[in-house]
């Protein structure tokens, strides 16, 4: 089972040092480094010290104030994988390659139930990348696109971690910003995307109506490109990276019948997925679309076979609030179907996700948003967790 991924959204500057350090303590011990400069240099990690004993180094720079940890494998090898996609993106580190974690807590509690069949637990450590989410890897992709075609200025619509990815990429890139976010957007966010150097404007009482008036200040500057939160495919394309990883992690073999969770909102995350398993191969995959019941816009167009608009967005998880899931989405769904997968999904509450995220900081000693927690409910929740999980499930 692979959790993919958990995505922080850290409360406070303190949580963010915590978060940090705890990360830079897991990978390389203190011990091992006596000093850090300025230039790039490259440490040997023992096998043994990471699951799945496939990231065997690590680059260490130093940026002021704190430690920068990239990850890295064979997949930075051009030669390495020819199935490996955004490429540009991936060389100029606009999205980094992340760890894969055998979660041994969630792994004893989804084998708690039956002995007979053991399942391991995997979490992609998407927290990890330089926003924050996994929205950086679709966001590097096509803003890297679009950089090369002479774009200068992204406009782009988000609650949270798709405007924070647009930011940081773009800044990256050099590349002018502007975000509209609607009312309900926290001021962490607000603040995080000022400070990234983006303009900021908020409209809306939900993200579709911030969207509308995204999509028309892009008409109106013959300079500007509209960035989507997930309906591009260039976005779903930088998305199934995060499949590629797990694939050179574990190998086809190793993943062939799993099951892939993840947290649904517009879809994007979703198309990405169902991208790189079609990319390798593994059309007996489950992947079961996780979200909130006042969210619920894959579920609720999946159970009917058909796009379906939500009447509001009513959820403690806002960054997964999108009145419809993307058509795509639904179409790659009963396509991994047809070709012989199984798409499944997963509604929980806000207090089962609430509460999964609490059993997770416990446990794992990181913090995450509401949106996470749902793909995490999925395991914690024993409600979801017999429903989701019989004998019959990888």
């Amino acid at each position: 089972v692979f959790i993919c991924p958990p995505h922080t959204m850290v409360t406070s500057a303190l949580f963010k040092r915590l978060f940090i350090t705890t990360a830079t303590t897991l990978l390389v011990p203190s011990r091992w480094v006596s000093s850090f400069g300025p230039q790039l240099t490259r440490i040997t990690v023992p096998p043994a010290f990471v699951r799945p004993l496939h990231f065997n180094t690590v680059n260490v720079r130093q940026v002021s104030p704190l430690t920068t940890l990239q990850m890295s494998t064979s997949l930075e090898d051009p030669s390495s994988d020819n199935k490996r996609v955004a490429n540009e993106a991936r060389a100029a580190k606009l999205f980094h390659s992340t760890p894969l974690i055998l979660s041994d807590p969630l792994t004893a509690l989804l084998n708690s139930g039956n002995n007979t069949k053991p399942r391991n637990v995997y979490l992609k450590m998407d927290a990890l990348q330089t926003s924050g989410s996994f929205k950086d890897r679709g966001v590097a992709h096509l803003c890297q696109t679009l950089h090369a075609s002479g774009t200068t200025k992204l406009i782009s619509s988000s609650g949270g971690n798709a405007g924070l990815a647009v930011a940081t990429v773009g800044k990256a890139l050099g590349m002018t910003v502007q975000v509209i976010v609607p009312e309900t957007t926290k001021p962490m966010v607000l603040e995080k995307l000022r400070g990234l150097g983006a303009s900021v404007q908020i409209h809306g009482v939900n993200w579709n109506a911030a969207d509308v008036l995204a999509r028309d200040l892009v008409e109106q500057d013959s300079e500007a490109e509209y960035v989507s939160p997930y309906e591009n495919p260039l976005l779903w394309t930088g998305h199934s990276t995060l499949i590629d990883e797990i694939v050179e992690d574990l190998g086809v073999e190793g993943i062939e019948g799993a099951t892939v969770v993840a947290s649904v909102g517009g879809g994007g995350l979703l198309c990405g997925i169902l991208e790189g398993l079609q990319r390798h191969s593994l059309h007996e995959t489950t992947v079961i679309a996780a979200e909130t019941t006042g969210a619920a816009s894959f579920g609720t167009a999946f159970s009917k076979g058909e796009p379906v608009m939500l009447d509001a967005i009513n959820t403690i998880a806002t960054s997964l609030g999108a009145l419809q899931v993307s058509d795509s989405a639904l179409e790659r769904a009963k396509a991994h179907i047809a070709n012989g997968g199984s798409v499944v999904s997963g509604v929980c509450t806000d207090a089962e996700a609430i509460d999964a995220c609490v059993k997770f900081a416990d446990q794992h000693r990181l913090l995450v948003e509401p949106a996470c927690g749902a793909g995490l409910a999925v395991l914690y929740s024993d409600r979801l967790r017999k429903e989701l999980f019989n004998e019959d499930t990888n």
